[in-house]
């Protein structure tokens, strides 16, 4: 197929529409749940009230803002694809915001700046008129205008995940993974809190011991995710990927859309596992092994956390057969220590590897070391 008949074929997937309305609009569609911003998102979407003042401040000044993406549902209702911080920033300062449990944010207050330093303790309504806009301000706000871009009901159901990860991947606002997770609360928020409450699961953030910066990205999720994910599939299935990332999205998607993939046996399997670490290496389970102390130390690895969780948990039926003593500890101990003098796994680590050649030799080799 030439490259005219694939554009010619792929674009009839996409029907769309576009037209200016005013934030007036935008709040009332808000107000009558017509316009739906995922409240979920607010936790992965994190703006300043500096960013919040200067987007409020463009608006007053008249400066073109960037379109808003929409997608029609089967409902008639639109899910935000892109500018949700900024609908949630304006949502917000006029006081109609509402979180994931429906109770409203209390309306935002802005600050001055170069431009329009009066805005400094402003917010929109108030009985105080000294910090608050006049009702001719809050008329004119009302009537400025963005641009809208709708993905029709009518297009292929898989163009708004695809539309949203592109725009949403392209500039540094949402790590890999609060973005899988953006696309899960709209395809299956089921999913995600399932996804969300294991990688919650204390033994295994015990286990993990991560920054603050990784935990506020959802890194934890993310590794939960890789979890399930390079237990479940065959390694070879990442021939063909450039970046890992694309990968666990896909692998993600294929299990929200599959019948027989068990949550819950998956969950049990995940806890035990993670139990069971955090019962015998606890948070030295991921760390690097220094023979010349005797002892793991550093920080996280990646690596290990591929061998040895993935081994464990492809093994744990017959691991949590055994029991709890000395010699359990010791076993599992040994087994973490080996991986530091094997040479199949100490050659297809570090900096030098990429995760295309690493993981389809130390996830099998972790299985084989963790058999009981």
């Amino acid at each position: 197929m030439s490259l005219q008949n694939e554009i010619d074929e792929k674009s009839k997937e996409i029907q769309s529409d576009g037209y200016p309305m005013s934030f007036g609009e935008l709040i009332s569609l808000y107000k009558d749940q017509e316009l739906d911003i995922h409240p979920e998102f607010q936790r992965f979407f994190r703006w300043s009230l500096l960013q919040k003042t200067k987007l409020i401040e463009s608006i007053l000044l008249g400066i073109p803002l960037p379109p808003i993406f929409v997608s029609q549902r089967d409902d008639g209702v639109w899910d935000v694809i892109d500018g949700l911080q900024r609908l949630s920033t304006i949502f917000e300062f006029v006081g109609v915001l509402k979180n994931e449990n429906g109770e409203k944010y209390p309306p935002s207050r802005l600050m001055k700046t170069n431009y329009l330093p009066s805005l400094e303790k402003k917010v929109w309504e108030s009985d105080d008129p000294e910090n608050s806009f006049t009702s001719t301000q809050r008329l004119e706000f009302k009537r400025e205008k963005i641009g809208i871009q709708i993905v029709k009901r009518e297009s292929d159901p898989s163009i708004k995940y695809e539309l949203f990860q592109r725009i949403n991947s392209l500039g540094t606002r949402l790590s890999d993974q609060e973005l899988r997770n953006c696309l899960l609360i709209m395809m299956n928020k089921e999913f995600y809190y399932w996804l969300d409450d294991i990688g919650k699961y204390e033994p295994f953030l015990n286990c993990l011991v991560l920054s603050e910066k990784l935990t506020n990205e959802q890194y934890n999720l993310e590794l939960a995710l890789r979890f399930i994910i390079f237990k479940n599939v065959d390694i070879r299935d990442m021939k063909g990927f450039v970046f890992l990332s694309e990968f666990l999205t896909e692998k993600m998607n294929e299990f929200v859309k599959s019948s027989t993939f068990d949550k819950e046996r998956e969950k049990e399997i995940f806890k035990n596992t993670f139990d069971l670490l955090n019962e015998t290496l606890s948070e030295d389970s991921f760390k690097r092994y220094n023979f010349d102390k005797n002892r793991f130390e550093g920080k996280f690895l990646l690596s290990s956390f591929e061998a040895i969780s993935i081994g464990i948990g492809s093994n744990i039926d017959r691991w949590i057969e055994k029991k709890y003593d000395e010699k359990l500890i010791g076993d599992i101990y040994e087994r973490a220590k080996s991986l530091w003098s094997n040479t199949t796994y100490t050659t297809n680590i570090g900096s030098g590897s990429s995760f295309n050649t690493r993981i389809p030799v130390i996830v099998p080799l972790g299985k084989e070391i963790f058999k009981p």
